[in-house]
């Protein structure tokens, strides 16, 4: 196939291309970090978005069969917003329609909600019905949690448990989560990417875990004694913004925190993923946590490589 990818230079549309380039298909990637330093360089075309000049991008996707977008903000910034991100996935969504592509693999969120307050949910609620009124065939894919040798939630919270004696979750933590591999994601976007018909899949991984389970969970395979204590959401909030000031980074949000919280990373449905979050941990437990990865960096210096995990 020709396939077009958005982000192959970043976290999940990496492992998506490598997929491809694997199993033999011609892959173009649209990003916004055209000049970063990344493994794929040379292996694949790259395009920028252009969302804002409409032709262009039209021209860059004409001869693809299939689109795959991840592309996604992970919170309001006064360089991106949801509103924006929205608005440039409906203009992806209509150029890839004008160029001929056939058909298109999105990935949303779990509990995507059009009539929630918060941003995140909302807006992946609106563009899975921009997409199902599109006219053309399509993929909607819903993980939850992300984690892999680059992912930020995982990696921080062992970052964390190894610098702090103690460790705060917001309110009970016994609202839950099911995390899923990124490459077992890239896998099941590849197969959907050769199938035609309409669906709707949780991506979610085989474990299902509370917070605070998580949390133990990491710290146990870190070989850590930590105290893992309830505190209110505002002040695991405030405390996340001053480690937020220390490292330059944007933690957590209080939306993020309402989203946890409100169990919008669960779903009753069968796990895509095979891979297991305990026995990834495991494997991974002298590297993890070691550096901190940070979101803004990702955001923000897009010429360099990216040396933050």
């Amino acid at each position: 196939m020709r396939v077009a990818v958005t982000g192959a230079f970043g976290y999940s549309g990496r492992y998506i291309a490598q997929r491809l380039i694997a199993g033999g298909h011609e892959v173009l990637t649209l990003t916004n970090s055209l000049n970063r330093q990344n493994q794929l360089s040379g292996k694949i075309r790259v395009a920028p978005f252009n969302f804002d000049q409409p032709e262009r991008l039209v021209q860059s996707l004409r001869g693809r069969e299939v689109l795959i977008n991840t592309y996604w903000v992970r919170f309001d910034h006064k360089l991106f917003t949801h509103a924006q991100a929205v608005a440039n996935t409906r203009a992806l969504f209509d150029a890839a329609k004008r160029a001929g592509v056939r058909r298109i693999v999105h990935v949303s969120i779990t509990n995507p909600d059009p009539h929630s307050d918060l941003p995140y949910f909302k807006g992946k609620a609106v563009l899975e019905q921009s997409l199902q009124s599109l006219g053309l065939s399509w993929c909607i894919l819903r993980p939850t949690v992300l984690f892999g040798k680059e992912d930020v939630l995982i990696n921080n919270i062992a970052w964390m448990l190894r610098r702090l004696p103690v460790f705060g979750i917001f309110g009970k933590g016994d609202y839950r989560m099911q995390p899923i591999y990124v490459d077992d994601l890239a896998t099941v976007a590849v197969e959907r990417a050769a199938q035609s018909q309409n669906e709707i899949l949780e991506a979610i991984g085989p474990e299902t875990f509370t917070y605070r389970g998580l949390v133990q969970m990491i710290a146990d395979a870190l070989g850590l004694k930590r105290r893992i204590i309830s505190v209110p959401p505002a002040f695991g909030y405030w405390a996340a913004r001053l480690i937020g000031w220390l490292v330059r980074d944007i933690v957590i949000t209080r939306e993020e925190i309402r989203g946890l919280m409100e169990n919008r990373l669960y779903v009753e449905a069968p796990p895509l993923g095979t891979t297991r979050l305990t026995e990834w941990v495991a494997q991974n437990k002298n590297s993890l946590g070691k550096r901190y990865t940070s979101e803004m960096r990702r955001r923000i210096n897009r010429a360099s490589k990216d040396k933050s995990h």
